[in-house]
């Protein structure tokens, strides 16, 4: 469903991504750890197609987001392709981006009429189930600023599943919530996680989310997967020396 491959990125002389190679296999949810300022949250700036790449090629369901063939060569893709396909992908960021002056209805059935011209009625409609999913079926007129920090993580999250999205990437999504709202939004992802198709790619400091949840975990380390290894296995018995230093200094301050 993902593939990266040789992938190269950099800001200036610093190389955040260097041949970086991976795949995310349709359904599968896999979760990136390492330390921060590693390059984790670009590779999902990548997929969002918020960045641009200096090499290599991303494809998302068999397709290339990043370049679009032309007299038999690759070049890079132009705006209009690339958003065709930025509406298989939905993310979720650290911060909730909800727009403050729509009530948390609009805030999910803006993008399904712009993007993929659904009737309003339609969208609605799926707005309606998906607040249920989340537990706010209660607030669909409320503000977010009438919310608390895990509730609008919520709206996020269902602004993210109105668009249907083949692949939903997940940034730090709890890091801005206060340590008692944690809890309830990795259960509501959890809980998405094992009753749909999607295909996850998360980033999270959560060592105990990633292992309750994951598939897959990828040590990430200067612009390189280092290991990579279900989740039992990476967190009992890390086979690279910089996983088990990341693992020991996290799990500690935890």
């Amino acid at each position: 469903m993902v593939r990266f491959s040789r992938v190269l990125k950099k800001y200036g002389d610093n190389v955040v991504l260097r041949d970086l190679d991976f795949t995310v296999a349709p359904g599968e949810f896999v979760t990136l750890i390492g330390p921060s300022g590693s390059g984790k949250t670009t590779i999902l700036r990548l997929l969002m197609m918020l960045e641009h790449i200096d090499g290599g090629t991303i494809h998302v369901a068999g397709e290339c987001i990043t370049h679009v063939e032309r007299d038999g060569k690759l070049v890079p893709a132009n705006e209009k392709h690339q958003r065709r396909m930025r509406r298989q992908i939905g993310m979720v960021f650290q911060q909730f981006n909800l727009f403050p002056n729509m009530s948390v209805l609009q805030n999910i059935t803006e993008a399904p009429v712009r993007a993929l011209k659904l009737s309003k009625g339609e969208a609605e409609a799926r707005a309606v189930d998906l607040l249920e999913m989340v537990g706010l079926s209660d607030k669909a007129d409320a503000h977010p600023s009438r919310l608390s920090g895990g509730q609008q993580q919520r709206v996020a999250i269902a602004r993210a599943l109105a668009m249907r999205p083949k692949v939903m990437l997940l940034d730090e999504v709890t890091s801005a919530l206060d340590p008692e709202l944690i809890a309830g939004v990795l259960k509501l992802l959890k809980d998405i996680a094992s009753t749909t198709d999607i295909t996850f790619l998360c980033v999270t400091h959560e060592m105990q989310f990633a292992r309750d949840v994951s598939d897959r975990v990828m040590m990430f380390d200067h612009g390189q997967i280092i290991e990579s290894a279900p989740p039992d296995e990476l967190f009992t018995a890390p086979s690279h020396a910089r996983t088990r230093e990341f693992l020991q200094a996290v799990l500690n301050r935890a």
